[in-house]
């Protein structure tokens, strides 16, 4: 079980990296990268960042080598924004998490009959709509036509 400190630094670190790969990063090698866990060592000497690529394989491994040698500039990075004795030396692992669930959603789809999605929603009534006896004002008399004596200063 990790301890709240090092579930804070990896949150941290997550933030601090997702934010300088998409705003302070210049390499043209990481793009469509997004950090999705960071893994922070009890010790807080390493971390694995675990990153979402969306391309082919060819474009996800140079995203990996573009995060690779970029990673003394997120860790300085990480230095100004977590003030710890040791600042964690990062290691990106690819994650198929995204992937996976999307081959997944497909399968799916492919076994799964087809209903049709206006028939189900066309006869539920909406929420937010407003009975038409109590669209009329309920409240009594109008508070502009209300006469000036009758306010409660």
């Amino acid at each position: 079980m990790s301890s709240r400190r090092v579930l804070k630094a990896a949150e941290a670190i997550r933030e601090v990296v997702s934010m300088t790969i998409l705003t302070g990063l210049r390499d043209p090698r990481v793009a469509n990268v997004t950090v999705t866990r960071v893994e922070v060592s009890p010790d807080m000497r390493n971390a694995k960042v675990h990153v979402s690529v969306m391309g082919s394989e060819a474009k996800q491994n140079l995203a990996i080598k573009g995060l690779e040698s970029s990673a003394g500039y997120l860790q300085s990075k990480i230095g100004d924004r977590i003030d710890t004795r040791y600042t964690p030396k990062l290691v990106f692992k690819l994650d198929d998490g995204v992937k996976k669930s999307i081959a997944i959603a497909k399968m799916l789809a492919e076994v799964l009959p087809q209903d049709e999605p206006a028939a189900a929603g066309a006869d539920a009534p909406s929420g937010d709509a407003v009975p038409d006896d109590l669209s009329e004002d309920i409240g009594g008399e109008d508070p502009q036509e209300a006469s000036p004596g009758d306010s409660r200063d």
